[in-house]
């Protein structure tokens, strides 16, 4: 049974300053986000853009935002397959277990200038 959705919209210009500003990352995204998307060259920002919508969608999915959840706790990473998909630390686990969840779904799109992100919740 779904018990959240969310989705969310990023503008690609919004990653591009976050890129250029020292540290700015690195307190939103998780180590291994920041490695994956550096990985992908020319297309690293539109990674980033998807990834931070994802951080966003799963916030609303969960009915109360990202307060007092670290983005950092939200990591996005893709299977072995390239299929997105949600893995939760700390704060962010506490928030989905409290609410009753047992599944995650996402799905991630950009373009040059925008990244969207819609997560489903099962319970």
């Amino acid at each position: 049974m779904i018990i959240g959705l969310g989705i969310d919209f990023v503008n690609v210009d919004r990653m591009r300053h976050w890129v250029e500003v020292d540290g700015i990352i690195k307190r939103y995204f998780h180590e291994s986000e920041i490695k994956a998307a550096f990985s992908r060259g020319s297309s690293s920002v539109l990674s980033m853009a998807a990834r931070f919508a994802a951080k966003e969608a799963f916030g609303k999915a969960l009915g109360t935002g990202l307060r007092g959840i670290k983005l950092t706790d939200i990591e996005v990473r893709n299977n072995h397959n390239g299929k997105p998909e949600i893995v939760l630390h700390e704060t962010a686990l506490e928030a989905y277990m409290e609410m009753g969840g047992a599944g995650i779904h996402l799905s991630l799109s950009h373009e040059e200038e925008a990244a969207v992100a819609v997560v489903i919740i099962e319970g």
